[in-house]
């Protein structure tokens, strides 16, 4: 019997991404509305988004909210997008800026995002069955749905599901926040329920008042419950783990495909890769100015150049990995030590090696399908989206075993030739060397090995179908709706 789910988000493609959160928002409501359900996404009305996308919306009407001290207008806004409505609600001067996090009023953005979210439902008259949030900036939404709409039996009976997509970003504020813009009292501070140090977390409010919680790897699931991964949330997580859900990500199979994307120099599938990825290596080699070899095993990074994604491991063996018959293609921005180092090394091994300071989506696309090897060595990963796509794309993972990347890549053995990928437990730079190079020796010495672990990894079923089924028996699970 199909079910009605409102996702909440801080953004969304296809409007608006910043990281792999959008990347869900845009895939997994669209699978479950395939799968016959009522999906709607509510998003913030951004800046970047009316400038693109403003003249294909439709304006529904404006709302004052109320919300401890915040007493401001929301105006909304809808389009359809395939078979999920979207919502936005706009407020000049909280969502029309150049970024869309990491500001000082954050804590009173979201809170007024949230609280327009719940006036939003009695204002166009739909009650969804679920309200699914995502991340800090809606993890208030459970705890003020019951708070302050408690007259309203049609606010009691929606159920709430939670996801945490990164750890390591909570939403922690002052505990001012609490009468001043979410309009609550002191009490969910003192009863310890939402306090963290001296103030509050949106994201322990998610935790600890939505119905189920989820995440986005089992691996990560497992993760989080210890001290090394948890943030310091890992006791409230314990607390919760009977309800604690780990559902790996997909990617949208439409977007990424080498068999139609139009970005590629010459399309390919599992019976052509081999033709059509030399053909994609010498034009990614063209356009970069690398020495044209459509035989070297090239490197691939597309990726924020941060700590988390284990660069540092990367920069430290810059001159061993150069030092190899290879080529590296570097994407992607980040800490200015990285950037410098990947700087130095395009300057160093010119025809070997390139960076490219930015973020590209059709060069995305081109590394994607013209390198050999993917490298993700990340220190923790609640998913990952990029091994996902390369191996969709016929590029070998070599990840570190955390997360979501220890789910969906599975370690080549060379002995029964099974495997979609490489990789290596510790987060220690001599193990991830030791792995790259294992791995361009099979390239360039085993290809009936290389070509085996290609197959598989192309092979691998990385949309979102089996995840979106997951999520549906979870919706079906915290509604006590039975048998689907």
């Amino acid at each position: 019997m199909p079910r009605s789910i409102l996702f909440v988000a801080g953004e969304g493609l296809p409007f608006i991404k910043t990281g792999g959160l959008a990347d869900v928002i845009g895939s997994l409501p669209k699978a479950l509305a395939k799968r016959g359900h009522d999906v709607r996404v509510v998003l913030p009305l951004y800046k970047k988004i009316i400038q693109k996308y403003y003249g294909k919306l439709e304006r529904l009407g404006t709302v004052q909210i109320h919300s401890g001290w915040i007493n401001q207008p929301a105006t909304y806004y809808t389009c359809k997008v395939g078979d999920v409505t979207y919502y936005f609600i706009e407020h000049q001067a909280y969502f029309e800026r150049d970024g869309l996090y990491g500001y000082e009023d954050d804590g009173e953005r979201f809170a007024f995002f949230q609280r327009a979210v719940l006036d939003m439902i009695y204002f166009i008259d739909w009650w969804p069955n679920v309200i699914h949030s995502n991340d800090w900036q809606t993890g208030m939404i459970p705890l003020m749905c019951h708070a302050c709409y408690a007259d309203d039996y049609r606010y009691q009976n929606i159920k709430h599901v939670y996801t945490i997509h990164n750890m390591a970003f909570q939403g922690n504020f002052g505990v001012d926040m609490l009468p001043s813009c979410l309009g609550l009292d002191y009490s969910y501070f003192d009863n310890g329920s939402i306090k963290f140090d001296t103030g509050i977390s949106f994201m322990k409010a998610g935790i600890v008042y939505a119905d189920k919680v989820t995440t986005v790897s089992p691996t990560y699931a497992n993760e989080i419950l210890t001290e090394s991964y948890g943030e310091r949330m890992d006791a409230v997580l314990r607390y919760r783990r009977g309800d604690l859900w780990g559902i790996v990500n997909g990617i949208d199979t439409t977007e990424w495909n080498p068999k139609t994307d139009a970005r590629l120099a010459k399309n390919f599938d599992g019976r052509s890769w081999v033709s059509g990825k030399k053909a994609n290596k010498t034009a990614l080699q063209k356009e970069l100015g690398l020495e044209e070899r459509d035989d070297v095993c090239m490197l691939g990074i597309v990726s924020r150049l941060t700590n988390q994604k284990g660069i540092y491991m990367i920069t430290d063996k810059l001159r061993e990995i150069m030092g190899m018959d290879v080529q590296f293609v570097v994407l992607g921005t980040g800490e200015k030590d990285a950037e410098e180092s990947f700087k130095w090394m395009e300057e160093a091994y010119k025809g070997k090696g390139v960076y490219y300071c930015g973020y590209n989506e059709d060069l995305a696309h081109k590394v994607y399908a013209g390198c050999d090897l993917f490298l993700m060595p990340s220190l923790y990963e609640p998913c990952g989206i990029g091994q996902l796509i390369a191996m969709h794309y016929g590029t070998l993972p070599l990840v570190r075993e955390t997360g979501g990347l220890k789910d969906t890549v599975q370690p080549y053995n060379q002995y029964t030739g099974e495997g979609n990928g490489f990789s290596f437990w510790a987060a220690n730079a001599d193990d991830m060397l030791y792995t790259i190079r294992w791995a361009v020796e099979q390239y360039y010495e085993n290809r009936p090995g290389w070509k085996g672990l290609v197959k598989s990894a192309m092979s691998t079923d990385v949309s979102w179908e089996n995840s979106a089924e997951t999520y549906e028996k979870l919706y079906y699970t915290v509604c006590n709706w039975g048998d689907k």
